[in-house]
């Protein structure tokens, strides 16, 4: 009970591409390899810092600051 035998992984891989089928599986490994593609970009848009974008129709940008408490 320890361990399966080649049957085993060979019945199993059978079911699984009768499941999803051929075309299926390439297409889910596809789209996890997206998945980590924009999660590591995410990761890495983290790091660097922006450039503040928000500009005033005049082309200012606006600095807010919050009141102080007397």
């Amino acid at each position: 009970m320890g361990s399966f035998s080649m049957w085993h992984w060979l019945i199993v891989l059978v079911i699984v591409l009768l499941l999803f089928g051929r075309g299926k599986i390439p297409e889910l490994m596809g789209d996890v390899a997206k998945g980590i593609k924009s999660f590591k970009k995410g990761i890495t848009d983290d790091d660097t810092p922006e450039a503040p974008t928000s500009t005033t129709p005049a082309g200012k940008t606006v600095d807010h600051k919050a009141d102080e408490i007397k």
